[in-house]
């Protein structure tokens, strides 16, 4: 199993786009918040940080997970995605942990912002780039179904609204509310530990065979009762590894029907669900009709 030229091209390209925009935006941030001491400003810089440690992740995840199954890994390499959407969560939780606690910090001891209108130039900076990121990665996950790269975009989206809340905390420091850089630090705490477990929880639904929604299950059923020639459809098993699907189901055929004309209405059905879902690999198992008629009895 070896993912298209394509998707693979696309996936790297994402990636390394996110390691680019990640490595600029800590940069200027640092700079910024070294002659700012904005707490938002912080909470910014040390998220692009762990989004460079994630991207990097990812970057490495991507190449690990679009490598063809091997005698070893007869499923492929997918499930690498979603260990490093894991790692993710556990470095955005502790970025919400850090930026929490500094404030707290600043609300106990609150002190001006210093240059608002340079952190101010920093972040219109950081949103541009991250909505350019974002287009780029809606493309690649509409074609690749990529969980890293949905994971790094959930991130980054959360970046986007952390960066309008620091701008809006910046242009209200530059005018004398200090204490609401401190605030608007606990409540972007508070959205990037949600946006941690969110991403968790997709990774560990992966890593643990979690079923495809029902209602896809029960379309994937549909087509195959489709088919003519097929008499029912059930034991439907999916699970998700990577950008692939892996779709496995009994197909109820009269038992009469020759081992040749049973493969080719298999095919059909197999083929039936690949071309709704493309990502979709299916097994099909063919059973006579009087089989499973004389088990269900």
């Amino acid at each position: 199993m070896t993912s298209s030229p394509e998707h693979a091209r696309l996936l790297r390209l994402a990636t390394r786009a996110s390691v680019g925009v990640a490595s600029a935006l800590i940069i200027t941030k640092a700079i910024a918040w070294w002659f700012s001491g904005s707490v938002s400003m912080l909470a910014g810089l040390t998220d692009s940080l762990l989004d460079g440690v994630t991207s990097l992740l990812n970057l490495l995840a991507v190449h690990y997970a679009l490598r063809p199954a091997d005698d070893d890994h007869r499923y492929g390499h997918g499930k690498a995605e979603s260990l490093s959407g894991m790692a993710q969560a556990l470095f955005i939780a502790g970025s919400a942990v850090l930026i929490a606690f500094q404030a707290y910090q600043r609300l106990q001891h609150p002190e001006p912002v210093g240059a608002p209108w340079l952190s101010i130039g920093v972040i219109v900076f950081s949103l541009l780039m991250t909505v350019a990121l974002l287009m780029l990665q809606h493309r690649v996950i509409r074609e690749t179904g990529s969980n890293a790269v949905r994971a790094d975009s959930l991130h980054y989206r959360s970046d986007l609204m952390l960066n309008g809340s620091i701008l809006v905390a910046l242009v209200l420091a530059g005018f004398g509310y200090h204490q609401v850089d401190a605030w608007f630090g606990l409540g972007i705490a508070a959205y990037i530990l949600w946006s941690a477990i969110q991403i968790a929880r997709e990774s560990f639904a992966v890593l643990m065979d979690e079923e495809l929604p029902a209602d896809v299950s029960q379309h994937m059923l549909e087509l195959a009762r489709g088919v003519p020639g097929v008499l029912g459809a059930h034991d439907l098993r999916t699970r998700i590894s990577g950008s692939h699907w892996f779709v496995q189901l009994h197909l109820e055929l009269p038992g009469e029907l020759t081992l040749s004309v049973a493969h080719g209405i298999s095919d059909q059905a197999a083929d039936a669900i690949h071309q709704a879902y493309p990502r979709a690999e299916v097994l099909v198992h063919a059973d006579p009709r009087e089989v499973v008629t004389g088990n269900k009895t």
